[in-house]
Order: structure tokens, then sequence, then C-alpha cells
């Protein structure tokens, strides 16, 4: 017969193993001798080993029984340990919030609510995962993280999507490219000059090129990096100029870098808040959630 490990049997063998009585050890415990006798029982035939010998004067520990000792007595402090953490986090002390985040959206929505959250919980650590779109969007899904913020693509079965903003795609170039100085870009403008794109598997390249395409928009793509600051770093070169939202653009008196509207079609990406339809969000999280919301109400 198939039993399951307990808490009792383990503290069971704790006593009669450092007591050497089991006469001694259900006193400490409160237990009639017979039902401590049948605790350690149901242990050893749980572990199919023996842990203790008993003679007429004494009991001791085998040497498989005198190995496990330790082990059990790690295995009743992570318990008494996960217990008083569970109460720790039900009145938010401790805890960890992890968030799946767009690395240029962490740089815009993150550091304020971090600050006033540190403030109201000091005790509650934050994981940020800055990461790709599809990368984020998978660490929410499979429970990894708490949510995330990120880009609205297909709608996945699995996540529900808040929108915050949205977030236009701009040109950036140096100030001192000839395009700075024009009130106003055509798509024919851009025809000729060297654009600095991200990878097709990006979120961003995926939105960019499907609108232009749409429109029969044909740029020339010259240099491709994996991350839209690395673009801004070549942009900053002098090497080409780049596409890219406007959320990723430094402030306006950078003494480099500047953007400029682009001409229709206008695209733009949707930013919002990524909540997993499986997993349930804990307590932490959603306090961080709602602090982020009603911040971003009064923005």
């Amino acid at each position: 017969m198939q039993h399951r490990l307990e808490f009792l049997d383990l503290q069971a063998f704790i006593q009669v193993a450092e007591l050497g009585s089991f006469h001694e050890a259900a006193q400490r415990l409160h237990l009639s001798q017979p039902a401590l006798s049948r605790r350690i029982q149901k242990l050893e035939e749980l572990l199919e080993v023996g842990l203790l010998e008993r003679t007429t004067r004494r009991t001791r520990l085998t040497p498989i029984g005198a190995d496990f000792l330790p082990r059990a007595r790690r295995m009743i402090e992570e318990y008494e340990s996960s217990i008083l953490g569970i109460r720790e986090l039900a009145t938010h002390q401790t805890g960890t919030v992890t968030i799946a985040c767009l690395p240029t959206a962490a740089f815009y929505f993150l550091p304020s609510v971090i600050r006033g959250f540190s403030e109201a919980w000091p005790g509650i650590r934050i994981r940020i995962l800055d990461v790709s779109a599809n990368e984020g969007l998978e660490k929410v899904i499979s429970g990894e993280a708490d949510f995330g913020i990120n880009m609205f693509s297909a709608q996945r079965p699995e996540v529900s999507f808040t929108q915050l903003m949205r977030d236009p795609f701009v040109l950036a170039l140096r100030s001192d490219h000839p395009l700075a100085a024009r009130e106003q870009i055509e798509w024919s403008d851009l025809e000729q000059v060297r654009l600095i794109t991200v990878s097709r598997d990006s979120g961003n390249r995926t939105l960019l090129d499907n609108a232009l395409s749409a429109e029969g928009i044909h740029l020339n793509s010259f240099y491709e990096v994996q991350h839209l600051s690395t673009s801004l770093g070549l942009v900053e070169s002098g090497l080409g100029v780049a596409i890219l939202p406007r959320m990723t653009m430094p402030g306006p008196d950078h003494e480099i870098l500047c953007s400029r509207e682009l001409p229709e079609p206008r695209i733009q990406r949707t930013i919002g808040l990524v909540r997993s339809n499986v997993h349930s969000i804990s307590g932490t999280a959603q306090l961080f959630i709602d602090l982020l919301l009603e911040q971003w109400k009064h923005s």
C-alpha cells in the first residue's frame, strides 16, 4: 500500500532519533506509543528502508537512518520556512514580481512605477526580463513572467491585452543630415538613403515591412542589426537613417540625433499590458499592475 510523505511522520522520526527513545518521543509529541510506532512504520514503508533499530533499552539509527536524519531536518526547515514565506507574501512583505518587457518600453514605463512600488513595499524584489516581443509573450504564457509590457500582435487565446499607448514610427537621423532640414519627409526621399533596420524576427520589423509592402513602398535596407539601440548607434555614427518607434528616441535636447515625422501611411505600434489567461496572477504582481495603470492614467 502506497503512503504519502507526511510532515508529522518526519517529526516523529526526528524526535525518536534525537531522544533515542520511543517513550520520550511520544511524550514530547503528545502521542501514544502505538501511534508513534505507526508513524515510523509508515515512513519506513514509504522509503522502503529501515531507519531505526530498537533494543530493550534504547533505540538507535540504522546507517541509512543516520544518513536520512539531516535530510529530514532540512525538509522540516524548508516546510516551516515556506509557511512563513506564504504568510509574508499574504501581507505583501516579501516576494518577487517578474516582468517581461520590451527593452524600449522598460525605460519608458517602469522607472517611476518601480520607485513608487519600492517605497510602498520595500521587501518585494523586481525582476525585469528585457526581451523581444516574441520572447516576452512566451515568458508570460509559460508563467516565467507574472505579466508583460509588449506590442499588440496576433491575439493569442492564452493572454489578454490592455492597451496603454500608441507609439508612432519616426525617421531617426543626425541633426546635420540633409533630410533634417526638410519640413516634410516623403517616402521617395528615403529611396536613395541607406536604411538601418532590425532583423526580420523582430516584431517592429514585421510591422514596418507589412505596412510598407501594403503600399508598394520599397526602401534601401542596407544595414541590419539585432537591437534598436544598435541601429541608433549607427545612425549617430552617420552610416544611415532608421525608421524606429518614437519611444526609442532620445530626448529633443540630444546634441546629435533628431527625429522627423513620416508621411502617410502612418505606421504605429500599440503598447500594452499582457496578462496570462492560464496562470493566476500573484497578489504582489497585481499590486504592481494596479500602480502602473494608476500612474499611466494620470501621466
